[in-house]
């Protein structure tokens, strides 16, 4: 069933910083009043654990005082597997991960990988996160594989070595170059108000240096546009409705409400281990 806020409505949202500029740049633009809450990137990194940070800042929103909690994650990596909803419903896009939001729907994403196979996305966030955390653009610049040039890998290989020790230093090396190695091409994609930013650049760089092929792809915020201001249409949206869970769909619907019953738990951080 499709869900619309009373306009305006008072709504919360706690997103990934990946897509803070872009999350930002639309609710300057809403009737609604929205309070922001933004997480670091490397939650999804360990889903268990992302998962259980995320529900406990879902329990600390007071009750009553919101319309909606509009939770900003695509499924990665598990992440939502078992989010409950409190007294306020949750509104989630049916996402993969948080490409889906700069491209405008799941069907242009999938259409996107489909048609771009071998492909590294980049956005201003995928670019600022690392600076945000006090790491330099350098080390990895903006990835998280290592550069192609035997200059660059060696410059990301002292990094890691001084902040993890050589000998995992070239364990990371390895994983990297593995996963490096399945990529062509390098695309960012932009919008408008991103341009002064001059990504572009930066990104060329980054291909450069891989040897992969630079593309520019113009985003889409339509997604999120109706994700912060409604309707939460069934076919791009899930709402939770208070006391249920999240639950991977496995199928095009991406995600779905989990039975009732199901038995997931989300390990509260602090909480001893089952």
């Amino acid at each position: 069933m499709d869900s619309e806020p009373a306009s305006p409505a008072y709504l919360k949202i706690i997103a990934c910083e990946i897509a803070l500029r872009e999350i930002c740049h639309v609710v300057s633009r809403t009737p609604n009043v929205v309070d922001l809450e933004f997480l670091a990137q490397g939650l999804h990194d360990t889903p268990a654990a992302g998962c259980a940070e995320l529900q406990r800042r879902i329990e600390a929103v007071p009750d009553g005082k919101y319309a909606a909690i509009l939770v900003g994650y695509g499924l990665c990596s598990s992440i939502l597997n078992g989010l409950r909803a409190g007294p306020t419903p949750l509104i989630l896009p049916r996402a993969h991960d948080c490409i889906t939001f700069f491209l405008g729907s799941k069907e242009r994403y999938q259409q996107c990988f489909s048609e771009r196979p071998g492909t590294y996305y980049y956005t201003s966030g995928w670019l600022e996160c690392r600076k945000r955390r006090g790491d330099t653009v350098e080390a990895g610049f903006g990835g998280f594989m290592p550069a192609g040039t035997a200059a660059a890998r060696q410059r990301d290989f002292d990094v890691w070595a001084k902040k993890y020790g050589e000998e995992q230093a070239r364990y990371l090396m390895d994983v990297m170059a593995g996963w490096a190695s399945h990529y062509t091409h390098g695309v960012l994609i932009d919008f408008d108000f991103t341009k002064p930013l001059q990504l572009e650049s930066q990104v060329r760089q980054v291909c450069e240096e891989r040897g992969w092929q630079f593309e520019a792809l113009p985003g889409d915020l339509r997604l999120l546009e109706r994700w912060v201001n409604g309707p939460w249409t069934d076919s791009e949206f899930l709402v939770v409705p208070p006391g249920r869970q999240v639950a991977p769909s496995g199928d095009d619907r991406i995600i779905t409400l989990a039975p009732r019953g199901a038995g997931f738990e989300v390990e509260r951080r602090g909480d001893p281990p089952a």
